[in-house]
């Protein structure tokens, strides 16, 4: 009888060491990243990983981070946010890297007859009318950027009033596709994989700071994969992947 329970015990043990290192990796990203990553993710699994995600806004996972969320890799639409977390130790600072780029386009809902000169001065006011201009909030990528380019472009004052700020890029996305807003500003990428949505515009790069993608492993992590999955990001694999979704893949 104690023999057993010994091997019952002991099998019981080794059920858990192999659940343990089969557990998946907990990825915190940006949600403009989702149809992306979710093909990524599917790629690691045929290569015999397996990960998890979680989408919400960039400064949204950065602060439940902050709060302990049990996170084991952090992938930003900024590197305002990966600095967040940095300045705090939450990080491996040497894990970090920059994976990808983006642009920053104006959308209309499909069916929209909306034609503007994305530019210096154009009257983005006047194509509003008195409908609103759907962007992700202050305190997002997609919404910083957005308010760059607008400052930049000489229209921010008159649109300031006539804005729908929404949670995150992909919700302010909905807005347009909707039809509850007559134009959005999200991500070029964003626009390609609505298809109640199309593009009037893209805004200059230079216009605003260069939209970039970081990634870092999570300094709280215990995972071994996380590292793998990292490395996962910037293999070949992955790069077709983001590529086919419209993102620039950074060397």
């Amino acid at each position: 009888m104690k023999l057993i329970r010994w091997a019952a015990g002991l099998l019981a043990a080794a059920l858990m060491a192999g659940a343990a290192h089969a557990a998946p990796v907990t990825v915190f990203a940006a949600a403009s990243l989702k149809n992306a990553l979710d093909e990524v993710g599917a790629e690691f699994e045929k290569a015999g990983g397996e990960a998890r995600f979680s989408y919400a806004a960039s400064s949204a996972i950065a602060r439940q981070i902050e709060q302990g969320a049990p996170a084991d890799v952090y992938v930003s639409a900024d590197s305002d946010w990966m600095n967040y977390l940095a300045e705090r130790k939450l990080i491996v600072a040497a894990s970090r890297r920059d994976l990808l780029t983006n642009r920053l386009a104006l959308i209309a809902p499909a069916d929209s007859k909306v034609t503007l000169k994305v530019g210096k001065g154009m009257p983005l006011a006047k194509t509003l009318g008195a409908g609103r201009l759907a962007v992700a909030g202050p305190d997002v990528p997609a919404g910083k950027y957005a308010k760059a380019s607008l400052t930049a472009l000489g229209v921010w004052d008159s649109v300031s009033g006539k804005l729908v700020q929404a949670e995150n890029v992909r919700a302010a996305l909905q807005f347009v596709a909707r039809g509850e807003t007559p134009l959005g500003i999200v991500y070029d990428t964003d626009a390609k994989v609505e298809p109640k949505v199309r593009i009037v515009g893209l805004f200059p790069d230079g216009s605003h700071p260069k939209i970039v993608y970081p990634a870092a492993v999570v300094a709280s992590s215990k995972n071994p994969d996380a590292a793998k999955f990292l490395a996962f990001m910037s293999s070949p694999k992955a790069a077709a992947v983001f590529r086919k979704y419209g993102f620039a893949v950074l060397r």
